[in-house]
Parts: C-alpha cells; structure tokens; sequence
C-alpha cells in the first residue's frame, strides 16, 4: 500500500455569509482551493463532500453557517517510487516547479522504465506530489527531448 492510499484526507469549512446562497460546488471550491472545481462536483455526487453530513448535489445551495465536510482517500500514484536525482530546478515557489529536463530522461514511469524518470526525481524532491494526479506533471516532453517542464504542487 503507497503512502497516499493509507492517508485519509478529512476536511471541513463553515459556509460563510459571502457564500451563502452559491452553488455547493462553488462554494467548496472557494473553501477547498487546493482541488479542481471538477473533482469537487465528483466527491460531492458520491458523498464524499457533504453539507451538515447530509449527501447532496453540486447545484444544491448552502446557508451560512452550513458546515462541509470532505473525507476522501487520496488517489494512489501507480505505485511509482521515489528515487534521488539530480534535478535542475529553474523557479519553485508555493504552487509550482518548473524543471530543466534533460535529453534522454523519461517523464512517466512505463513499462521498461520504472524507475529513473523524471517523476521518480520529483517524488523524491517533493514528497507531497504523491498525493497529486500524475504527480503533478502538466505536460510532457519526450525522452529525447529537452526543454522546460512545468509541475503543478497541488490540483487546484
């Protein structure tokens, strides 16, 4: 079992008076800014985002007050594996990495290449990517390639 897989996220927020009356998705959007509108409409039809611990639909409204409450298992990240590389690091700051990538470095771990790719490098240097989709890859180069590679630090 990854490390992500056994960790429970479990959050709440009370829905504030500039809130109150928005679509439940809007509002945990605002409150839960660390995960895609998308991705909360989903937890929110299958229960694992719920208003006052009632189940409820992304366009339903919430009063102020109202209290969410959001307890999901974090998606696994293909078993990938941390592994210590040298990465050139172009700009960090809160929310994202941007990396150098060079020529003859696989992005994604594959079949044949599960190790000593760019993603194993990066759970190494950034353990909280684990709990990221795809490991916070945005876009890809090929292995041949070089060239800039952004990586986002959290979904949102």
């Amino acid at each position: 079992m990854s490390k992500a897989e056994s960790q429970l996220i479990s959050l709440s927020a009370e829905v504030t008076h500039s809130l109150a009356g928005n679509r439940l998705d809007q509002i945990a959007a605002q409150l839960f800014p660390d995960y895609s509108r998308a991705r909360l409409q989903e937890w929110i039809k299958q229960g694992k985002l719920t208003l006052d611990g009632q189940h409820c639909r992304p366009r339903d409204t919430a009063a102020a007050g109202a209290m969410l409450l959001l307890e999901v298992e974090p998606e696994p990240v293909e078993d990938w594996i941390a592994q210590e590389m040298p990465l050139q690091v172009v700009y960090e700051d809160a929310d994202l990495l941007v990396i150098n990538k060079p020529t003859d470095l696989v992005v994604h771990p594959a079949a044949g290449h599960r190790q000593g790719t760019l993603v194993n490098g990066l759970l190494h240097y950034c353990p909280a990517l684990e709990s990221v989709p795809r490991a916070g890859i945005v876009h890809r180069l090929d292995k041949d390639t070089s060239g800039v590679l952004v990586v986002a630090k959290r979904e949102a």
